[in-house]
């Protein structure tokens, strides 16, 4: 890997990562990632479960002084508050396009506020999309996360920090949890702490560019 021994890795977010009540009997992100990154090397969760993207400034007060990258899933649940707007009335698609247009500004400005703050704290970061594949997810809801990882791709790429698009690896039925069909599974679980170790071993975070996973 191009990382130094000894690194460090800090998981924020939601419950993309914070999933363990949502597999029993197999493994969460966390102890995947701990299995698959080299000896030597730490993986620390403080990804809690139904976060939003203003509540990851409060998860960094918890990062070690040890930390050497910090990776970040979230916005998920900012989607799920948001799906009220669905069943406001409107007279016309264009009159629902300004609601989406406020929806996703306000998520925009929050999003954009979440990273300027982990940047600040002078370590190397990563973000993930939000996944699309959920297993009895509708056309409509699909359409909404389109927007919401428009938006995440856009902030990520102008502070030129990586993306992990979980939208490619999360694709099948059997990637998320049978008690929660919008958590990772086993599976889906392994294929997330791969990517992160993947993005460690193939990603200069010197480069100053964005790349996507």
């Amino acid at each position: 890997m191009t990382e130094s021994p000894g690194a460090h890795l800090v998981l924020l977010g939601d419950s993309i990562f914070d999933n363990a009540a949502y597999v029993p009997d197999g493994l969460p992100v966390i102890e995947h990632l701990r299995q698959t990154i080299p000896s030597g090397w730490q993986a620390t969760l403080l990804a809690i479960d139904g976060d939003i993207t203003s509540g990851v400034a409060g998860q960094t007060l918890g990062v070690p002084s040890t930390a050497t990258h910090l990776v970040i899933s979230v916005g998920g649940n900012d989607a799920l508050q948001q799906s009220g707007v669905f069943r406001e009335p409107v007279g016309t698609v264009g009159e629902a396009l300004f609601h989406l247009a406020d929806v996703m500004n306000e998520f925009r400005w929050s999003y954009r506020q979440m990273l300027r703050h982990v940047l600040s704290l002078n370590l190397p970061v990563a973000v993930c999309t939000i996944y699309n594949s959920v297993p009895g997810l509708g056309e409509m809801e699909k359409t909404a996360l389109a927007l919401f990882n428009e938006t995440i791709l856009q902030e990520a790429f102008k502070v030129r920090v990586p993306v992990i698009d979980l939208r490619l690896l999360c694709d099948e039925d059997e990637d998320y949890s049978h008690l929660s069909p919008i958590e990772p599974s086993h599976g889906g679980g392994g294929k997330i702490a791969r990517a992160i170790a993947t993005l460690m071993e193939e990603y200069d975070f010197s480069s100053g560019r964005s790349t996507i996973i």
